[in-house]
């Protein structure tokens, strides 16, 4: 998928399905990214890499043909440029609080006079072209709402011009609303009176409501519920998850 259709389907709110990666390795990213999923997302703020493996990253998911996009540190105009400038088909930007700060996110992915990206597209040319217009017509900025802060304000950060969508981090959102930890049974009712806000607030402001989930069954789920922007667990837990299973098999426990 090119990030042109990518971007089209995303924001058409098709059902695109990615996947997630926290390790610096293209060679497995590349093979994953060749089983069909739609996407793939790089973990740059908590996955363990840095700007090489976002850009080895990129250009593994490029060579498999899916979209790639990263999930930067922080919601910064140097590291979205970064992003970008290697090649990221959208950017999803955490710990967006309010609609200034999903505002300063879709400011660092356009390009004058819509934004304030600096020119220099050194790989991100190659696919998207050179063209200010035309890489801010095929990247997606989507902010997470994933802090109290961000879950009382999401429909003014809904409402942000520009904005392609909002990225539900379950994790921290389950904190947010007073777990202990992530899937805290005792907060599963604010829990998902939460996930039923957000995405109720991205359907009346027209943009794509998007959520990380840790299966493919909890990813059909939500896909049922109308999330259309769906990501699925991540590289490191499978392998962990596959590792033990064969172990205990081998074991014959």
């Amino acid at each position: 998928m090119t990030a042109a259709s990518f971007a089209a389907a995303a924001r058409a709110h098709q059902p695109v399905v990615g996947y997630w990666i926290t390790l610096d390795s293209p060679v497995s990213t590349e093979r994953v990214a060749r089983l069909g999923y739609d996407y793939v997302a790089l973990d740059a703020q908590h996955g363990l890499m840095g700007y090489s493996g976002w850009l080895h990253g990129l250009m593994a998911i490029d060579a498999a043909g899916a979209a790639g996009i990263v999930r930067v540190p922080a919601n910064n105009a140097a590291y979205i440029g970064q992003a970008l400038d290697a090649g990221a088909a959208g950017v999803i930007v955490p710990l967006v609080n309010n609609a200034a700060e999903a505002a300063e996110a879709v400011k660092a992915v356009r390009y004058p006079p819509f934004g304030m990206r600096s020119y220099g597209p050194m790989r991100s040319a190659l696919r998207i072209g050179p063209k200010p217009a035309d890489s801010d017509a095929t990247v997606l900025c989507l902010a997470m709402i994933e802090t109290p802060e961000g879950l009382e304000n999401v429909k003014e950060i809904c409402a942000v011009p520009g904005l392609d969508g909002i990225y539900i981090g379950p994790s921290d959102l389950c904190i947010a609303v007073g777990g202990k930890y992530p899937n805290d049974p005792d907060v599963a009712e604010e829990f998902n009176a939460a996930l039923v806000r957000i995405r109720e607030a991205a359907d009346d402001a027209g943009v794509i409501a998007a959520i990380h989930t840790a299966t493919g069954d909890i990813a059909r789920q939500r896909t049922e519920e109308g999330f259309t922007f769906i990501t699925v667990a991540s590289d490191l837990t499978h392998l962990e998850l596959a590792a033990a299973a064969h172990l205990r098999a081998a074991r014959g426990e």
